[in-house]
Formats: C-alpha cells, structure tokens, sequence
C-alpha cells in the first residue's frame, strides 16, 4: 500500500476524465494529474483521501507514443490548453474511451452510440477570452492565462492558437498601452492594484468584437487614447463596442460592480441555425460558434419534429429554447440568473417568437408552479448536474422524452442511474467536442420513458 508522500514510477495505462493518468500499483489505483496513456513516469503521492490515490508528476521518463511537438511555445506552462501536442484524431478517441467508459460504469448501455462529432475548426475557435493581468520574471506587466495549476502566476499567451489574430492583436495592444502608462495591475493577495482582467468577446458568425477592461477602482482611468488606439488598429472583425468594468469584489470572478460603455454597443450577435442572438458581456453562450450550431442541431435532432410542450431546463438565455420553438407548440425556459433571462426574452422578441416563455428562478422551485405535463424536457445543467431534488421534480412529471445536454460526463453518468431506475432508457448518445486541445466535451443524449 502506497503511504503519502511515496515516490515511485510507472507507465500510464490509459488517459480517465478530467485528465488524469491511471496506473496499478500493486493492485491499488493511482490516479495522477495531466498524466498522458503510455508515459513512462516518476510520481510522488500527493492525497490520500476516502480510498482514492491521487499522485503529481515529478519526472516524464519516456514520452508517451502519441505524444508530438505543440504549435505553441506556451504550451506546457499555460493552462489553456492540455492535448495540443496530441494528433487531433487522438484527442477524439481519448474523449469518446472516456465517456462511454463512465457510463458502462454506471450501468449505462444498449444505446444507439452515434459517434463523436469533431469541431468545424480546431484551431482559433474560441469565440471568448478572459486574459488575467500579473506580472512576469521581471516583474513587468503581462498579461494571459493562469499557468497551469497555479493561482498566481500567469503565462503570456501571444502566440495562442485558440483565437484568432484580432484577439491577439488586442490583446497585445491592451498589454504595451498599460505597461507604456505604468498602471498597476491587481495583486490578489494584497488586494492593492488597478487592472484585473480582459474580457474579448468576438461573435464566430459576424465577426463582431466586444472589449471589455475590467479593472478595481483604486484609481481614476482616462481611457480615450486607448479606446482611438483599439479604433486604429485594423482587425478583421468589426469592433463593436469597448467597455470598462469596474470589480472590487475580494475573489477572481468576473463581475460587475458598474460598467461604462466607452465607446460602441455594449453586445454583438451571433447567427445560429437562422436565428441572431445578442450576447452583452456578460452572457452566456457557447465559446466555440461553429461547433454550438452543430450541437444545437443535434438537439433539434433529437427533440423530434413535433415536440409539444417543451421544458428547457437551465435554459441560459434561451438559445435551445429558441431553436427549438419552431417544432414545439410552446417551450418554457427556466434560469436563476436573471440577466440570462432578460437577454432570454430580447432575442425572442428579436427573432419574432412568440411561442417562448422565460421564467427567472430556480428550477428546483418553479417546477412546483408549472401544471401542464410536458411532451418533452431539455436539461443543460451546470458542471455540477441536476440538483437531487430537481431530479426528483422532474423524474415526477413523467416527460415522454428527455433530451439532456451535458458538458461533464461524470455528473451526466450519475444523472443517468437515476433516470434509469426511475423508468427512462437511453435511446441515443452522440458526443461534439466544442473544446479541441482541452479535456472538455459536450454529450447530447435522448431518452424515453419505457412501458
């Protein structure tokens, strides 16, 4: 029995969700971070809690065979990417072993398997990006994603094959204009400083680009020359709109205490499968365009031609209620966030749909003030799954069919056991991967309510 702290090497077996490499240490599992299928390796026992082993790399001994060379020099430090240096085909079957693994270990099978889809670009396809600013070796400026586990530092990112070169081109503009005017960035420890983040938005579909600064308000910014230099600076997409955020909140989540538009419209749109949606910048939709008008379709697929009475569950701001309204005779959105609502109901309006209700509040809770059986309900719940008692709730309305939207294979197993116990069969499964390079993958599965 391995002890904590233990040193030891191993050749990984196989890649298991969310990237983690498995070895056998003399029958006992091992489960060791951004461990790769086939590297030889020396690990270090890092916890040991509840049965489970988990181990850190100290030493890659031998690389794995899939292994290659990153388009990237950041690759390796930055957090952004995990299986750049993997054949793209090779991240697909690791993804597809992944998810149908879970579920056979859930008791989860006899289903129609319909494939996994790849992204339309595997490469700058990131419709969003939260740039963290810090300070490099030098203690100068920078600005990038955190590298990877650690909460601090952060890795310059000028060379990122997830985005495209408008957001490079801003992004390095952004960095030489305050390190140029010498303004502070936030240090999260002392709590002194001035700028946070970067938010750059840039619509897959139109082309259509939001930047937002998101800074404390420790000290006063005239942001006119940056706002003429962001105006001047030739992208290919259309700038729409530069804001400027101010967050004191105490944690490193992006919020808003007041925003100022400096200069354009505060949203872009986005074209889905016939339909605009208007996005600000703090709404949620899809980071990867091209690959969410293929999953949509997906759902649309499986919701069927003539759906009824549609529930969309977690519905965000309504983007699968929206798409689906056409076949259904009406569809309920519900969501606690209440501005994913008010968004929910402008692009409803602006997509002339009239057959669409918003509800802002917690699922759990307004399922109890809906009376009519639903013909059929679209959950698309955070990482975390349904919550157990609205699992409950909606196990007791006895859809006909679900269709469940899943980006976290192991909540979307654990769901799925209590569907199956409570009478509903898997029909259908069919995986799109909206995040190359990453570990991430969406799941659409159908579902139906046996005799």
């Amino acid at each position: 029995m391995l002890k904590r702290y233990a040193v030891f090497e191993a050749v990984i077996e196989e890649t298991v969700f969310p990237n983690k490499g498995l070895v056998r240490i003399d029958g006992e599992k091992v489960f060791i971070h951004d461990g790769l299928g086939g590297q030889k390796v020396k690990c270090q026992v890092t916890r040991k809690r509840r049965g489970r082993t988990e181990a850190k790399i100290l030493e890659i001994l031998e690389p794995s065979p899939l292994e290659g060379q990153a388009p990237c020099p950041q690759f390796g430090s930055c957090g952004g990417c995990t299986y750049l240096h993997l054949p793209y085909e090779a991240q697909l079957a690791i993804k597809e072993k992944q998810v149908l693994g879970l579920l056979r270990d859930a008791g989860i099978q006899g289903f129609d398997f319909q494939g996994i889809e790849p992204s339309p670009n595997i490469y700058e396809y990131r419709n969003k990006m939260e740039y963290t600013c810090g300070d490099d070796a030098d203690r100068k400026l920078t600005l990038g994603l955190h590298k990877r586990r650690m909460r601090y530092e952060i890795s310059p990112t000028p060379h990122c094959r997830l985005v495209d070169a408008d957001f490079l081109a801003i992004q390095q503009l952004v960095l030489a204009y305050f390190q140029e005017v010498k303004v502070p960035f936030y240090h999260k420890k002392s709590r002194q400083g001035v700028l946070r983040h970067l938010v750059i938005r840039k619509a897959g579909t139109t082309g259509e680009i939001l930047v937002n600064l998101v800074t404390t308000s420790q000290m006063a910014l005239d942001l006119d020359e940056l706002k003429e230099r962001l105006k001047q600076l030739g992208l290919k997409g259309k700038l729409m709109g530069f804001l400027h955020t101010v967050n004191d909140g105490k944690g490193d989540t992006i919020k808003a205490d007041s925003m100022q538009v400096i200069f354009g419209e505060p949203m872009i749109t986005e074209n889905i499968l016939g339909l605009s949606f208007k996005i600000s910048a703090f709404s949620f939709f899809q980071t990867n365009s091209l690959g969410a008008e293929k999953l949509f379709s997906f759902v649309r697929e499986y919701a069927g031609s003539q759906s009824g009475l549609v529930y969309d569950l977690y519905c965000g701001t309504g983007t699968i209620a929206q798409i689906l309204a056409p076949i259904a005779r009406h569809v309920v959105g519900i969501e606690i966030v209440e501005e994913a609502i008010a968004a929910a109901r402008m692009n409803a309006w602006l997509n002339k749909l009239t057959n669409c209700e918003f509800i802002a509040g917690d699922v759990l809770v307004e399922l109890d003030h809906l009376t009519d059986m639903p013909n059929l309900i679209v959950v698309d719940p955070p990482r975390s799954g349904i919550h157990p008692k609205a699992l409950d709730k909606i196990v007791e309305l006895e859809p006909p069919r679900l269709v469940y939207v899943s980006c976290n294979p192991v909540a979307l197993a654990e769901d799925l056991k209590v569907f199956a116990a409570s009478g509903y069969e898997v029909e259908r499964l069919r995986l799109m991967d909206m995040f190359p390079h990453t570990p991430h993958i969406e799941s659409v599965v159908l579902m139906s309510l046996g005799e």
